[in-house]
């Protein structure tokens, strides 16, 4: 949030209530996503997601008129714009993955994924801009939801909601299968093993980028002071220009890695048909050595420190796209919105969720036994970090599983009877070329 310390004034929220905004946020969002993927494989997506941005926004412009005394609906807001925000993340890569079918699929969920973190950027930037024109932080809030009806007048106007399964039947929408319940849905989800293990995987992610996300800053200011470049901090507030260092960093390298990682991934599929979770494993596999030599030298250099730490950072968002793009070829279209609401799901609760919490603890757990310096506390979190290095070597382990069953699972999702294409509907050569024609498919009983 670009006005959090006003916020904090203005309500009177000290440093650990206001970490409870975050978590109100994420918790909404994770209780709803299971309820707005089931609502978008059933009912119309379209006005799900019109009715999620109708509801976050709305929050958001009523939190700007709140009064300082009622600082608990300022919690609930946030909880509300959590809510709506689940709409979104769930149902629209299903969408795009029924308007679009292979190389297109893939560069425009690399188009997608790319403003995730642009309009974090852009929103910390602009909230921070209309809050020093105005001089009121309140403008910042009302100014968001001007943009979110932007948003909502053109998804009206310009977005088609495609049949479910309609790319792959050229817009005839899925042929054969019946509506199944939301209990069956998950048993199937949980047999496919390319949706279980590239999960698992995407919760490696999400556990790295939520750490970094917390303590990055923190960390890169502490190795400013070891090296002497900036007097130690004992009273808040503290100045961090590490934060916007590391945000714009975030930045860039978010944009260029969706870019690099859906481009390999489109190139490389059409010579080899596991090419994509062969692309997530080894990014992953190859940032696991850059994050530990970002650790390691930072007390030495910190300029290598920043290099590893960006390299890391591009080889991470290589995988945004290409896991959506994995989730949605391996997955029925009758219950892609229910597979990616538990995707969001689980990558939260074991990822992000307590990632944050983890690293500060095992950091806590190290100076309690050390002699309390600020070079002690700088060597503690440092150490406490390399829990990261190996928790996205397992994500790489976990591609790779994935890379295992991939072909199965893609033939199973084009069986008839599973509302998707039946055999009749589907051109033999395309399937040859995309790998989807074996005997193991041949032999695989239905979900």
């Amino acid at each position: 949030m670009g006005v959090l310390l006003d916020v904090q004034e203005v309500f009177q929220i000290s440093d650990s209530h206001a970490g409870l905004l975050q978590t109100v946020f994420i918790g909404c969002l994770l209780l709803s996503a299971p309820v707005f993927g089931y609502l978008g494989d059933r009912y119309s997506r379209k006005t799900t997601m019109s009715f999620g941005i109708l509801l976050w926004s709305g929050a958001g412009l009523s939190s700007s008129f709140i009064s300082p005394r009622y600082s608990w609906l300022f919690f609930l807001s946030r909880g509300v714009v959590g809510t709506g925000s689940a709409s979104y993340a769930t149902i629209a890569p299903t969408v795009l993955g029924d308007l679009f079918v292979r190389d297109e699929r893939t560069r425009v969920l690399a188009v997608f994924y790319i403003f995730i973190p642009v309009g974090s950027g852009l929103g910390y930037v602009l909230g921070s801009a209309v809050t020093t024109l105005t001089g009121n932080w309140r403008w910042a809030l009302r100014i968001m939801p001007c943009l979110e009806a932007v948003a909502l007048i053109l998804l009206i106007l310009l977005v088609p909601d495609p049949p479910r399964g309609a790319a792959e039947t050229q817009g005839e929408g899925a042929a054969g299968g019946s509506r199944s319940s939301w209990c069956e849905d998950v048993r199937y989800l949980g047999k496919n093993w390319s949706f279980v293990w590239s999960t698992l995987g995407v919760t490696a992610m999400a556990f790295v980028t939520g750490a970094l996300g917390f303590w990055a800053p923190k960390f890169l200011l502490e190795a400013r002071v070891v090296h002497g470049l900036q007097p130690p901090c004992f009273q808040e507030p503290c100045s961090n220009p590490d934060s916007l260092i590391f945000g714009s960093l975030t930045i860039m390298t978010g944009v260029i890695g969706v870019i690099l990682g859906a481009e390999a991934a489109r190139r490389y599929k059409k010579v080899i048909s596991r090419a994509e979770p062969l692309i997530c494993a080894c990014s992953l596999l190859a940032t696991a050595p850059c994050l530990y030599l970002a650790l390691v030298l930072a007390p030495t250099t910190l300029l290598a420190s920043y290099v590893f730490l960006g390299l890391g950072e591009l080889l991470l968002s290589c995988n945004w796209a290409v896991v959506a793009d994995i989730l949605l070829s391996v997955v029925v279209p009758r219950c892609r919105g229910t597979a990616e609401a538990l995707q969001i799901t689980v990558g939260h609760i074991l990822g992000d969720a307590g990632s944050p919490y983890l690293t500060g603890l095992i950091s806590s757990v190290l100076r309690a036994r050390r002699p309390d310096s600020y070079l002690q506390r700088f060597l503690s979190l440092q150490q406490s970090f390399l829990c990261c290095a190996f928790v996205i070597a397992l994500g790489g382990g976990c591609f790779l599983l994935t890379a295992l069953y991939l072909e199965r699972d893609e033939a199973r999702a084009w069986q008839p009877g599973t509302g998707t294409p039946g055999s009749k509907d589907v051109d033999s050569n395309d399937l040859e070329r995309q790998g989807l024609l074996s005997g193991a498919a041949a032999s695989t009983e239905e979900p």
